[in-house]
């Protein structure tokens, strides 16, 4: 396989990571405010200024906020942790591409 192949597909895979990262920055925060105003006790979880605190961020991975009856919740949250894993699909999947790149050559 060309390496320059790999390397383009490597670099579609990081400009998908980007495009995550815009939808994170949209939703995300988005999210935070209404779990600020509205659930106080999801607040005391993930604590102030929550945006990038790993407690947080893993509490959106695990998807824990379907617990919560609040579908407004549900759909800020969901589209924050389908972003997320955007973002770290993209970011994985460049990396493994130009290791490969590199083992090619």
């Amino acid at each position: 396989m060309d390496p320059d192949l790999i390397l383009f597909l490597a670099l579609s895979a990081v400009a998908t990571a980007i495009a995550g990262a815009t939808a994170f920055v949209i939703f995300w925060p988005l999210a935070l405010v209404h779990i600020r105003d509205l659930h106080p006790e999801i607040t005391a979880i993930l604590g102030e200024g929550a945006f990038v605190k790993p407690r947080a961020l893993l509490w959106l991975l695990r998807a824990e906020y379907r617990g919560n009856p609040d579908r407004n919740l549900t759909g800020l949250t969901t589209p924050s942790r389908i972003s997320l894993l955007v973002i770290i699909f993209g970011l994985v999947a460049g990396g493994l591409l130009w290791l490969l790149a590199e083992i090619v050559k």
